[in-house]
């Protein structure tokens, strides 16, 4: 299950993990939390950039679920792929504590799809190794604000 990561699919799947971790920076650390307000307002400062942005991956991740459904012809692996955008519409929502479980929730669960996608070979052979390694960051980064 575990192929190595080209470069370029690494490098790019880190670099969007800045806003969660820069939103759990925010989250974490007071003063730096108060500076991120005052300077860049409050979509970017925890936890509206984590939730805003972990509910437009999840949406971003739909595409990319229809992109891989669309090398098979079965439309099971289209309705699926709705489900991670679906759950970001409809359940990311109410308080930052219960938005941002439902964030894990619907990041787990897309993960599970991903192995789905995976086994149909759908996907290249390296995208287990990329999206449990992703998925596991964005899960980290968003538990202090789910249960803190």
């Amino acid at each position: 299950m575990f192929k190595a990561i080209p470069r370029a699919p690494l490098l790019l799947g880190l670099a969007g993990l800045l806003p969660f971790f820069w939103g759990l920076a925010t989250y974490l650390n007071q003063p730096l939390g108060e500076w991120a307000l005052l300077t860049l307002g409050g979509r970017f400062t925890a936890p509206f950039v984590q939730l805003s942005y972990g509910t437009v991956i999840l949406s971003f991740m739909s595409g990319v679920l229809w992109g891989f459904a669309t090398k098979d012809t079965d439309w099971t692996g289209y309705a699926l792929s709705t489900i991670p955008a679906l759950w970001a519409f409809f359940m990311v929502g109410g308080g930052p504590a219960s938005a941002a479980l439902n964030l894990c929730i619907g990041f787990i669960g897309l993960l599970l799809l991903d192995l789905h996608f995976w086994q149909r070979r759908a996907t290249p052979p390296w995208w287990m190794s990329l999206r449990l390694l992703l998925t596991g960051l964005v899960v980290l980064s968003l538990l202090p604000l789910a249960f803190g």
